[in-house]
């Protein structure tokens, strides 16, 4: 989120209005600068940001509609639940949209109006390339770097991710100088040291496997939680999810250890006893 926050500052600085300064409003009580309205040239820009999911769609417009509020820009969203009038597009400077969306919106010829002045694009979790989804993603980089090799007007493409092993390669497909536009934050950029440890399963009989994999889980969970530990399981699905959560409480359950990870004689404890 910082990176594509330092991204959507970089556009605004370069439409900046030159001879305005800050200035305070001395109707506000609380001290605080007002909006910096007339400090950009708001119509010239539009910046694009694509989220894989309308849950996370909403919450980048929460997020970015508060950091970028002071600055006079308006943050929408636009995916299937929720369509934008022509005049709302106009009066919007980042639009936050699903690869659907945007896809069908940059083959329709109605949308040229807008997309021309699109400076930045944003793609969030850009390793869903390798996901079902990932011919979409591609037709829209495709479509953008087509825009700028017709229009001769520059386009910044950024790709997130958390999780790409590959990043070069992706690099390489969006057109990203190495030396230059292509960042890897290892652990090694975290506030607090990051420790890792692999596990190798050899077993391959698949329900013999996923019944290990939660016993190693479950036995990692039980060592935080004696040291009064929080902690994060990540799985590779939703299904996955809840399959984890099931063996890891029926784990507890068996060996009388509920107790770690809800409080004792909660309401909590009694719905899992119940449940199982």
């Amino acid at each position: 989120t910082n990176v594509a926050m330092l991204s959507v500052l970089n556009v605004l600085g370069q439409y900046r209005r030159e001879g305005v300064d800050d200035v305070m409003d001395d109707d506000d009580d609380t001290g605080k600068a007002s909006k910096h309205e007339g400090h950009f040239d708001l119509s010239a820009f539009k910046i694009i940001y694509v989220a894989p999911m309308k849950a996370l769609v909403q919450e980048v417009v929460k997020n970015f509609s508060k950091r970028l509020g002071p600055y006079g820009i308006t943050v929408r969203e636009l995916s299937g639940d929720s369509s934008l009038t022509r005049q709302q597009i106009s009066e919007t400077q980042m639009i936050v949209t699903t690869p659907e969306k945007w896809d069908i919106v940059t083959r329709q010829g109605e949308g040229r109006a807008y997309t021309q002045l699109v400076k930045l694009v944003i793609v969030d979790e850009i390793h869903l390339l390798h996901d079902d989804r990932g011919p979409v993603l591609e037709s829209i980089v495709a479509r953008v770097i087509r825009q700028v090799e017709t229009t001769a007007e520059p386009v910044r493409l950024v790709g997130l991710s958390a999780t790409l092993p590959n990043y070069a390669d992706v690099a390489t497909f969006l057109r990203v100088d190495p030396e230059k536009g292509m960042f890897f934050f290892d652990h090694t950029y975290r506030p607090v040291p990051l420790q890792m440890q692999y596990l190798g399963i050899t077993e391959r009989n698949a329900f013999r496997r996923f019944q290990l994999q939660n016993e190693i889980c479950y036995e990692k969970a039980t060592g935080q939680r004696k040291q009064g530990n929080q902690m994060l399981i990540f799985t590779h699905s939703r299904a996955e999810t809840g399959k984890t959560a099931k063996a890891l409480r029926d784990l507890a359950m068996e060996r009388d250890e509920l107790s770690l990870f809800v409080r004792e004689g909660g309401a909590t404890q009694e719905i899992l006893r119940e449940e199982l």
